[in-house]
């Protein structure tokens, strides 16, 4: 696969899974074919790393200093494999060196030489957690670390050299210690002396270094697996989760419809039984005959027929407020909303105010086309209540998730293939 393409998959696994950026990039450096075997020394500043690689490569390539100077990645291929002496660990926390040091480490390696001096007595509250994290990831990613102790030339109290290998060793049991002495392995080899090449360790270490190496493409393989059945894994249980509660969400507002339009249809129904007196046909219908200038003042028969048909008209209005109420259905969308809050209700803006006869009440509540308008429109303010709006966006929310889970699974299977 091209890296553009790699990179354009990459990215869209990133937006689901934040947290699997570093997996990510050391994939990204598994999938080049021809990567060779990567080594990283890595420990704290002073410590001799950088010492040490010169005498494994056996040419002075990397800046031996008392000051710090290893806040970049120091690469040198030779004989096949790639040495990178990374920024110490006690490099600037959370700065460049840092996120250098963390690329060496997680992304770039194939094998860890974790490198600490023996002059500085055990290990510390960084490099401790550090070594049981890089344990961990031995017995997951089969990517083998090897600690090497540091200028054992410079505790000359061999007695001590012992009790402090032995206090390390207890701290890190699951370790093998390599104690060694660039120092030495200078000395015997610039004067030609055997005994102190094989005090220093080095060979020993190299020992271990090519059995480490001869398991890297068995561990790479391993590795490469491993990540793509994590990654899967995890988009598959977050997409499964998020299609449940989609699931979930989409048939809740199913029922929260289907129990509003049910309950509508009660309350309806219920209305117009109450109305049946009040609708009932009669000879002579009072409240169409109007008020004479004479009768303004005056109670007539037509006012009395036509409050009873109001006072219907308000005991039907409140069934359906009542209604509306329970399903959180009372106040008119903001864009709605005028000046005047008393009007800004659902009730007003589909019922208005009053009605003034028989044929009105009959033409809102019994008629089949009042009925349906009812229903129409009162479904209509049931959407965009502030419950149901809020459970649209969870509900698009929710998609947004299942789609992003979606393409991340289709982009990593694209780089597995």
């Amino acid at each position: 696969m091209e890296t553009f393409n790699f990179d354009e998959a990459a990215a869209q696994i990133l937006c689901a899974l934040p947290e699997r950026a570093i997996d990510l990039a050391r994939l990204k450096a598994l999938n080049q074919t021809t990567l060779t075997p990567t080594i990283t020394v890595i420990g704290k500043y002073n410590h001799g790393k950088s010492r040490l690689l010169n005498e494994l490569i056996g040419q002075d390539i990397f800046s031996v200093a008392d000051r710090r100077e290893t806040v970049a990645l120091n690469e040198h291929r030779y004989e096949q494999l790639c040495w990178l002496d990374a920024p110490g660990l006690d490099a600037d926390v959370g700065g460049q060196d840092d996120h250098l040091a963390q690329e060496a480490l997680w992304c770039k390696s194939d094998i860890r030489l974790f490198v600490h001096s023996v002059k500085e007595g055990e290990l510390d509250a960084a490099e401790h957690p550090l070594l049981q994290q890089l344990h961990y990831d031995v017995q997951r990613s089969k990517r083998q670390t090897l600690v090497v102790l540091t200028q054992v030339d410079q505790v000359p109290d061999q007695t001590v050299l012992t009790q402090v290998i032995d206090s390390i060793q207890q701290q890190i049991p699951q370790f093998n210690l390599l104690p060694v002495s660039a120092t030495r392995h200078r000395q015997g080899t610039e004067a030609n002396k055997q005994l102190l090449i094989q005090k220093s360790g080095i060979s020993a270490l190299r020992q271990a270094l090519d059995d480490a190496i001869a398991l890297v493409p068995q561990a790479r393989i391993h590795e490469k697996a491993l990540l793509f059945t994590e990654m899967r894994q995890q988009l598959t249980n977050l997409l499964n989760a998020e299609q449940q509660q989609l699931q979930q969400l989409q048939q809740l507002q199913h029922n929260q419809r289907q129990s509003f339009d049910s309950d509508l249809n009660k309350t309806l129904d219920k209305v117009c039984v109450d109305l049946q007196p009040t609708l009932a046909d009669r000879e002579h219908d009072d409240a169409l005959v109007p008020d004479s200038f004479e009768n303004m003042f005056k109670m007539t028969a037509g006012k009395q027929e036509r409050a009873r048909i109001q006072v219907a008209y308000s005991h039907a209005c409140l069934d359906i407020d009542s209604h509306l109420i329970r399903y959180g259905v009372t106040g008119l969308p903001t864009e709605q909303q005028t000046q005047v809050r008393s009007i800004n209700t659902v009730m007003i803006a589909v019922m208005g105010v009053s009605v003034k006869s028989r044929q009105d009440l009959r033409k809102i509540f019994t008629e089949q086309n009042g009925r349906d308008r009812l229903c129409r429109e009162f479904a209509h303010y049931f959407e965009v209540s502030p419950d149901r709006v809020a459970l649209v966006k969870q509900i698009s929310d929710v998609t947004a998730q299942v789609t992003m889970y979606t393409q991340a699974l289709t982009a990593l299977q694209h780089l597995e293939a």
